[in-house]
């Protein structure tokens, strides 16, 4: 039965999708309106065929994101308002006893899984399509299934038993039950951050550690001047997926290690890469790590709270079309509708993360010359194909790092 949420819900849905591709198409208009001639900004660093593979690329991405959006709304809708939900709560009473947390457990599943299957063309035409017909795809059809393997193993032998403990403590606790989730959600994430380095990531890639020759003895004197402790600089074999160079700090505390791909270290040379690790450090400097855990367990807070105060509300399941009120059902719907509710909060999220991009440049160039700073962003710009022109609205809602032209600015201020 329609009520007021569900006039809301749909209106939310609607001006979200349309936000979005209208940010897209102008995200397209402003990327092709400048695609023949390099910002002044790069015009000697940064080759015309360069920025045009970046244009194309970027509109390629943005095309196909619309198509994905759509699509998005429609599973939700079929979930929420349609009534799938409904059915799939209905299909596993057969099996299970309904509100059970054997029950809640497979529903949420199915619902998980759903997501998966619609999102696997996109995820397969993305990888063997999109980054293939721009050079970057690397990853055979074998590696990939592979690769799914491993994550769905991942995923149900950490997943499944969290979801057992979130229901009996939605069961269990009374109406404050969202504060015990809440500090189980919290534990699990900080413990993942501590496992991932050592248990996780290395059942998907090669860490080759890195402990002679000039990058290693570049590094080695930057941590000691900057007063930072890891438990190694490790090289990843990320070529056998993409050509896309990054590199990145795993996990925290004891168990923080610096991870190159290998792409990253063949393009720059030893005093670009100890400048772009200086930059990864000004991030674990400045508690950028810590302020992020901190923010995300006080947005997941304040999320299971507002769930707590409707979870009885009658109007909450038939408003989203669910006729058999329970837990599983109030948090699968709660995390399926919020990003609807939230998206518009998107800049603000933006905009505190390309301020702490800024910190860190600044902390960077504080231990390095800035100019290998700038060498190295302009490499990575060019050989990862990332558009020089962003649309500046699109930027603003998107981009958690700030558009080149004026990052380089600010490098080039701070000489």
């Amino acid at each position: 039965m329609f009520n007021a949420l569900t006039w809301l819900f749909l209106a939310a849905l609607l001006a979200v999708t349309a936000a979005r591709i209208w940010l897209a198409q102008r995200q397209i208009r402003h990327v092709r309106a400048h695609r023949e001639a390099v910002p002044g900004t790069f015009a000697e660093t940064i080759p015309l065929g360069a920025h045009q593979k970046a244009a194309d690329y970027t509109v390629a991405k943005a095309r196909f994101g619309m198509v994905e959006w759509l699509v998005d709304a429609v599973v939700l809708l079929a979930l929420t308002l349609a009534g799938g939900l409904q059915l799939l709560s209905e299909a596993w009473a057969r099996a299970f006893a309904s509100g059970s947390i054997a029950h809640g457990t497979a529903l949420l599943l199915s619902v998980f899984f759903v997501q998966a299957l619609v999102g696997l063309p996109f995820s397969l035409y993305r990888v063997f399509e999109l980054e293939q017909r721009f050079g970057f795809n690397r990853m055979t059809l074998k590696l990939y299934l592979t690769d799914l393997a491993k994550q769905v193993a991942i995923g149900l032998a950490l997943g499944v038993p969290l979801l057992l403990a979130v229901l009996w403590l939605m069961e269990r606790m009374g109406s404050r039950w969202w504060l015990y989730v809440w500090i189980v959600l919290t534990l699990f994430s900080i413990v993942f951050q501590l496992i991932f380095p050592a248990f996780i990531l290395p059942l998907f890639n090669k860490l080759t550690p890195i402990t002679e020759g000039e990058l290693a003895a570049r590094v080695s004197a930057l941590l000691e001047r900057c007063g930072f402790r890891s438990r190694g600089l490790f090289i990843m074999d990320g070529s056998k997926r993409s050509s896309h160079g990054n590199a990145f700090f795993a996990g925290f505390g004891a168990t923080k290690r610096i991870v190159l791909f290998d792409t990253l270290v063949s393009r720059l040379d030893p005093p670009e890469v100890e400048a772009v690790l200086a930059h990864e450090l000004g991030h674990y400097k400045l508690r950028h790590v810590v302020k992020m855990i901190v923010l995300s367990a006080a947005v997941t807070l304040a999320g299971l709270w507002v769930l707590g105060q409707i979870i009885d509300e009658p109007w909450f399941y038939s408003g989203l079309g669910v006729a058999t009120p329970g837990t599983a059902a109030a948090l699968a719907l709660f995390m399926l509708v919020v990003p609807e509710f939230t998206f518009f909060l998107h800049p603000l999220m933006s905009l505190y993360s390309r301020r702490r991009e800024f910190e860190a440049d600044e902390y960077a160039v504080s231990h390095t010359d800035s100019s290998r700073l700038e060498r190295a962003l302009v490499k990575l710009y060019r050989d990862n194909a990332a558009t020089l022109t962003p649309d500046p609205l699109h930027s603003a809602f998107y981009d958690s790092h700030p558009p080149a032209a004026i990052r380089i600015a600010r490098l080039r201020g701070a000489t």
